[in-house]
Order: structure tokens, then C-alpha cells, then sequence
């Protein structure tokens, strides 16, 4: 647990480190397969694989819960995505001794209030006054049960409208809180006010962005600027989503998998993935045999 969180403390301070996203266990399976070296256990994609709009409507211990199941299935430290905490500055602490307890590597929280809209969604992007967050900060500082356990404050600033100058005077205010790193987000189409903050954060804490929707930025500019870590948010959940869409409509249509099964992972893949080898393994260390009468 403790390894965790200083291997993503180590990411976060790198001046080049990227996570990835993930919802579960078999996709933070993946991700680590693939390479990365950190994940980002995504709001948005977690609640929306339980059917759920992102907008604080899957509970806390649901979150709680998934979030253990995708740092269990790994040995890469795992970033949740916090939201706003899912309420007040006792809602956090309570949070984030639970999440070091169950060998969660660090926290992300959101200057929103709580309930929280989606950052691209059509809905209101109330921040709440920087006090308040500041406090959160300082909360969820003072309940980790681990002091590398990092804590990324998130500023929906240029989200909400607020402009560059309120984004910058949030983030300091959080620096000066104990914020370990700085999460600066946007939706514009381009990275132009996302680069314009990382000019003048001027390096003060480790910096992350979220490229969502401005994938054509090259992430060279933006290390150049001044960002140390970048976040693909939700591209393994969205991929997913079009594969099980196509898969489902061509099976109804059909009305056969003979066809499918040249296009999807085979039964034993998945095995591997979860690595029965070593469930069978341990039969016969324990002496016990499920295929045993």
C-alpha cells in the first residue's frame, strides 16, 4: 500500500508521466498490460458502467468499493477521481482514510459543489468558495494513513467560466492548503488557456491536464509548458462502450455468435487475465482440487 502511493508520488513529481484511465478490475487489468504506469480509476467511467450519470448519483461506498477492486487487480498505484469528495470537508477525511486503507494511491478532488454536474455536461458548474475547499484540502491532509498518499486538488475554474486569473488564484490557495499537485482542466477544443495557466502555475506544484477534448494537442506542448502529468480520462470506457454496442447489435441481428467470435477475446484470454494459473497453482499447494469429487 505504502509502495503505491510513493511510486505515484514519484509519477506526479516526474516532469513527463501520463495515467490512464480505468472503471474495474479488467480494465485496470489492461491498462497495466499495456504498459502504463499509473491509472486514473475515472468518475465519470465508473458511474457510467453502473448505468449511473456522473453526477454524484453511484454512492460513495460504490465508488469506495470499485476503487479497491481496480487497485487489488494491480501492482500500479491507482489515482481516484474524487469528485468533490461527496460532501464537506467530514465526508473528505472520512474518504481518504478509507481509500489509504485500501491501498488506493492518492485522491483528486474537485473545487465543485457537491452534488457535482459533468464538466462537458450542459449543466451548472457552481465552484464552491475557495475557503471551503481549502478546508477540504487540509482535511483530507490530516487522515491519510499514509504520508505519501497524495492529494491533487482539482480547479473547475475555466470549467464554470471563471476565467484564467480565478483559476490561477484557486490553485495557489490550494498549493498553500498542502495540495500535492494542481489538476487544471478545460473544454475548450484547444489546449490555448490550459497552456496560458501552465506558463504562469510557473511550476509551483506538479501540474495535470486532462486532454478530453483537445486529443489533437500534442503532449510534447504541453510538458513544454509546464505540465508534468497527463490524464486519458475515459478512452478505455468509451472503446468499450462501441465494441459491446457493435457486438450486441450484430449478434441480435444475426441471431447467432458464430460470427462474433473471431472479433472478441477468447474464453481463455480472459483466464489468463484474471490468472487462474495461479488459482490452480494454489489446489496444489493447499492440496484442494475443485474438480475434486
Amino acid at each position: 500500500m505504502a509502495k503505491k502511493s510513493a511510486a505515484l508520488r514519484v509519477l506526479l513529481d516526474s516532469k513527463a508521466s501520463i495515467l490512464m484511465e480505468a472503471h474495474n478490475g479488467m480494465s485496470a487489468k489492461i491498462v497495466q498490460e499495456a504498459g502504463f504506469a499509473g491509472i486514473w480509476a475515472s468518475g465519470f467511467a465508473m458511474a457510467a458502467a453502473l448505468g449511473l450519470r456522473d453526477a454524484n448519483e453511484a454512492s460513495w461506498t460504490q465508488v469506495l468499493n470499485n476503487a479497491e477492486l481496480i487497485a487489488d487487480a494491480v501492482d500500479i498505484p491507482v489515482l481516484l477521481d474524487g469528485d468533490t469528495g461527496f460532501g464537506n470537508f467530514n465526508n473528505v477525511r472520512r474518504l481518504v482514510q478509507k481509500l489509504g486503507q485500501r491501498g488506493i494511491a492518492g485522491v483528486c478532488l474537485e473545487d465543485k459543489s457537491f452534488p457535482k454536474a459533468n464538466s462537458f455536461s450542459a449543466g451548472r458548474h457552481e465552484l464552491v468558495p475557495i475557503v471551503e475547499f481549502s478546508g477540504k484540502i487540509r482535511a483530507a491532509l490530516d487522515h491519510r494513513v499514509d504520508h505519501n498518499f497524495c492529494i491533487v486538488a482539482r480547479t473547475e475554474a475555466l470549467i464554470g467560466g471563471a476565467g484564467l486569473t480565478e483559476a490561477l488564484d484557486r490553485a495557489e490557495a490550494y498549493r498553500e492548503a498542502g495540495a500535492d499537485a494542481i489538476l487544471i482542466h478545460s473544454k475548450r477544443s484547444n489546449a490555448e488557456e490550459v497552456l496560458k495557466f501552465a506558463d504562469r502555475w510557473g511550476g509551483r506544484t506538479p501540474l495535470l491536464a486532462v486532454p478530453t477534448t483537445y486529443p489533437t494537442a500534442p503532449i510534447e506542448s504541453l510538458f513544454g509548458a509546464g505540465v508534468t502529468t497527463i490524464v486519458w480520462a475515459n478512452q478505455i470506457f468509451r472503446g468499450a462502450v462501441i465494441a459491446m454496442r457493435r457486438i450486441a447489435r450484430q449478434i441480435h441481428a444475426q441471431k447467432s455468435i458464430a460470427a462474433v467470435e473471431e472479433d472478441i477475446a477468447s474464453i481463455h484470454d480472459i483466464l489468463e487475465l484474471v490468472d487462474t494459473g495461479e488459482l490452480l497453482d494454489a489446489e496444489k499447494r493447499y492440496g484442494l482440487s475443485l474438480n475434486s469429487k
